[in-house]
């Protein structure tokens, strides 16, 4: 019975022990989400090189898919291909018009979103209708900036398409008037159209209405007008902050872009 009893003593005394060092143990921090940062029209993925290394830099997977800018409901066909290849959380951040794709694709690996500059409309809306020149005055993209040209289309009919552009001797002032000339003619020449049939298509219903979501505001862009983006943020009842920056602020901002995704990231 005695040994017994300092049996017990002893199981009693080392349940103790390793209950003080489970308690101890820190805590295992939650794997940082893989953050996806999708394009707009009049660019391309070297848009985002900024914003990537600086993410990379603090730890994070980052993903750079090609938007084919054909279409809303295409292009975030495309984009959630990607996404299908991703396991674990998402952050899902859009520029411009990236910002349409994103608002299209409805995954439940998606934990936030983050629109730069960018179109976040309702169900049934077009992108053209956040440039109303009566409610929202100011945008430069017009003619002579905007341009328009046939291009090879596989998706178009027979085989071509109808494109818009922004003229290269326009676009370091209409696009991306904080970045210096040279890294300007970069993006010229990373430039890709946009189909005119994508502004004019109906968004589906809005993956924001029910994901947590981010907006930076440009207020000194000539794309789309700082005024129309702040709707667009208090109607999505978005965390909204501002950059004193062009629409081309994830090329000139990479930094404080980056900061406000890794809030969306919650770190």
């Amino acid at each position: 019975m005695q040994f017994q009893s300092r049996a017990r003593g002893v199981l009693a005394v080392l349940a103790l022990a390793l209950g003080v060092a489970v308690g101890a143990a820190p805590a295992q921090a939650d794997p940082l989400p893989t953050v996806v940062l999708v394009h707009g029209a009049f660019a391309d993925t070297t848009s985002w090189d900024g914003v990537a290394a600086k993410l990379r830099n603090d730890g994070y997977s980052v993903v750079v898919p090609d938007n084919p800018l054909r279409g809303p409901a295409f292009d975030a066909a495309a984009v959630q291909r990607t996404l299908d290849t991703i396991s674990g959380p998402v952050v899902l951040v859009g520029h411009s018009y990236g910002g349409t794709v994103i608002t299209q694709i409805h995954d439940p690996k998606v934990e936030s979103l983050v629109y730069v500059a960018a179109f976040a409309p309702v169900q049934g809306e077009i992108a053209f209708q956040a440039l109303d020149p009566i409610r929202f005055p100011g945008s430069q993209l017009l003619p002579p900036a905007l341009q328009l040209r046939v291009v090879d289309d596989p998706n178009g009919i027979a085989g071509h398409n109808l494109d818009g552009y922004v003229a290269p001797d326009l676009f370091n002032s209409v696009f991306a008037q904080d970045v210096s000339p040279a890294t300007a003619a970069d993006m010229i020449a990373h430039q890709h159209s946009l189909a005119v049939t994508a502004n004019i298509e109906p968004s589906a219903a809005p993956a924001w209405a029910n994901t947590p979501s981010w907006y930076i505001v440009s207020a000194q862009d000539h794309v789309i007008p700082p005024a129309s983006q702040r709707f667009m943020a208090s109607r999505m009842g978005a965390h909204t902050s501002e950059l004193d920056a062009s629409h081309a602020s994830l090329v000139s901002r990479p930094i404080e872009v980056a900061a406000v995704v890794e809030s969306a990231a919650g770190h």
